[in-house]
């Protein structure tokens, strides 16, 4: 058994993917599948902000990834939103404040769909919380997972109306959020009774460290696929008995 570390890459089946948007854009994805078995669920990734370097390979992104395929028998679908690069390549079009992302997302739903993949939840983090939460009409979707949600371009009307579509959500709430922190998401949520809100104590709105992502990635597998979770520990594996190879932690 070796440990599973920050730059470890479990086995997986990975393809880039295009994604073609309603208003035509071509947008740069990877798909990541199990080896062995059919995906017991599916998580569509949208990324951080993308005019401040958040993209598809965002760690945490990038880290679901490279493990939730084996640990947990998870789908993960990533892309660059609209006029995002990455080394994987730069999705076309131009940063629209989470507006005419819904279509982009809505491209990445479409796409699941067409792989035959199960019903995907919707995993945002920072940037990527208030595109999902400003289109609750992309579907069909499971569900969400919001990891360090600003509420920046989302509005309190916007955000009711999350509430009312009535979604099964959980929100991740850092403890030391540079933009929301858990008694302002106490406020800003109770228009949204379904948003379960998760407080985590010391960590940040970056998840900086290798505790900090086992705990999203762990909360992410509670919600999606809790029967993929070790029932004792309740958490994920931290070991791999297998191949597995060493990628650089960008």
């Amino acid at each position: 058994m070796e440990q599973i570390r920050a730059n470890t890459v479990l086995p997986a089946v990975r393809q880039p993917v295009a994604l073609t948007t309603a208003d035509g854009l071509r947008l740069v994805g990877e798909l990541v599948v199990p080896t062995v078995d059919q995906p017991r669920a599916t998580i569509v990734c949208v990324h951080p902000l993308p005019t401040a370097g958040g993209m598809m390979d965002s760690h945490l992104f990038r880290k679901a990834a490279w493990r939730l395929p084996a640990l947990a028998g998870i789908a993960v679908l990533r892309f660059n939103t609209r006029g995002t690069h990455s080394p994987a390549g730069r999705s076309e079009g131009e940063f629209s404040e989470a507006v005419a992302e819904g279509l982009d997302l809505a491209a990445a739903v479409e796409r699941v769909s067409q792989e035959g993949l199960p019903v995907p939840w919707l995993v945002g983090w920072s940037f990527g919380t208030d595109v999902i939460l400003k289109h609750p009409e992309v579907g069909p979707v499971a569900g969400a997972v919001l990891v360090s949600p600003p509420v920046r371009y989302t509005s309190q009307a916007e955000l009711a109306e999350w509430g009312r579509v009535g979604l099964s959500t959980t929100a991740l709430i850092p403890e030391l959020d540079d933009f929301l922190r858990p008694p302002e998401a106490v406020e800003r949520f109770k228009v949204a009774p379904n948003v379960a809100l998760v407080p985590v104590d010391g960590a940040g709105h970056l998840w900086v460290g290798e505790a900090n992502v086992r705990i999203v990635l762990n909360e992410i597998v509670r919600e999606v696929a809790p029967e993929a979770l070790n029932p004792e520990t309740g958490s994920l594996p931290t070991q791999w008995e297998g191949p597995m190879e060493r990628w650089n932690d960008l």
